[in-house]
């Protein structure tokens, strides 16, 4: 690929510095932008950084003032809102601008747990029972919805608000939870049934054209046995818990046909809706074998040794050629044709 004028996009309080010399950039919040621009320079591309709160303006401008050939989009949200992140696309679409990652439709569609798992439930992809709690509504289970359940934000990601108390086994935790939700996230609340079992993860790159990285597991080595294994906001984003309770992931130890039955059922999870780009599909393998499709998360995180980047690395796709494919699937993309 030819050096590219790019604009990397991302939140304004996550813009590396010029210059890192004395810095830890293993353990800083900037991480992935660092690695994505520093990277993306080796290369050769030519490459801008700009930070945006809530201001399509400073977008507008820099596409103006830089004329970038591609947008690379590291924004999860808009204003700090988390819904407004597939806006931020319709706009570099409007202004006619190729940009990375997944494109609006998408991004709504796998936004909103509820929305996404009755399209898949449609096309036959198994996920779990659930119901959705509306602010302001008090949660009235459903008799097919048996314990334990789990209670998650209906459009939070990064499992935000998520922790060991979202695992609920009665009514009256179930209402608890629910109000913690609905005031303390302050989004409506999905509850599901609970599925004991193997966390799973499958990364997926392309537009029409699929590539499908081998299964990723994350481990609960040192978990206590009361506790439920679940990808909690405490187990992805806190070191040291995880280093104390021995969480790690890697490569899934599965029979062949079942890794191939996972990663097909991941690119039906991909074109249900409607994704583009790249994305982490979030499973859950239960006893007997059956996945659970649990949500679909496009542009996930793709800082160099997150689970993204070592599925591609282990699949003989290195981080540099990562992020070039990542371009060439945005320059590629056609808005017009989606659909």
């Amino acid at each position: 690929m030819k050096a590219l004028r790019v604009l990397a996009l991302m939140h304004d309080y996550l813009v590396p510095p010029d210059d890192t010399d004395g810095v830890d950039v293993v353990n800083v919040p900037w991480k992935m932008e660092f690695d994505v621009v520093s990277h993306l320079e080796h290369i050769g591309h030519q490459v801008r950084k700009v930070g945006v709160k809530d201001d399509l303006a400073v977008i507008r401008q820099a596409i103006a003032d830089g004329k970038p050939q591609i947008v690379f989009n590291l924004m999860e949200s808009f204003g700090e809102v988390g819904v407004f992140d597939q806006h931020v696309v319709s706009f570099l679409e409007l202004m006619k601008t190729p940009y990375t990652g997944c494109n609006p439709r998408g991004l709504m569609l796998a936004r909103d747990k509820a929305l996404a798992r009755s399209l898949l439930a449609y096309h036959r992809v198994r996920v779990p029972e659930f119901a959705v709690v509306r602010r302001g509504q008090v949660p009235r289970r459903q008799r097919r919805l048996t314990f334990p359940l789990i209670v998650k934000s209906l459009t939070e990601e990064a499992s935000i608000g998520t922790s060991q108390a979202s695992v609920v086994e009665d009514d009256a935790a179930l209402r608890e939870r629910v109000t913690f939700v609905h005031q303390s996230i302050g989004t409506d609340a999905i509850v599901e049934r609970y599925i004991e079992g193997r966390e799973l993860y499958v990364a997926v790159l392309g537009n029409f054209r699929l590539r499908v990285f081998p299964v990723w597991e994350m481990n609960f080595a040192r978990m206590p046995d009361r506790s439920y294994k679940i990808a909690s906001e405490r187990v992805k984003w806190n070191d040291a818990y995880r280093e104390r309770h021995g969480i790690m992931t890697g490569p899934a130890d599965l029979p062949p046909d079942l890794a191939r039955h996972i990663q097909h059922i991941c690119k039906r999870v991909f074109r249900t809706l409607n994704l583009s780009g790249y994305a982490r599909i979030d499973l859950r393998l239960d006893a007997e074998g059956r996945a659970y499709v649990l949500e679909a998360n496009p542009n996930p995180q793709l800082a160099f040794g997150e689970d993204f980047a070592e599925a591609a690395e282990h699949d003989g796709v290195h981080y540099e050629e990562l992020l070039q494919r990542i371009l060439g699937l945005g320059l590629r993309w056609r808005p017009e044709l989606a659909g």
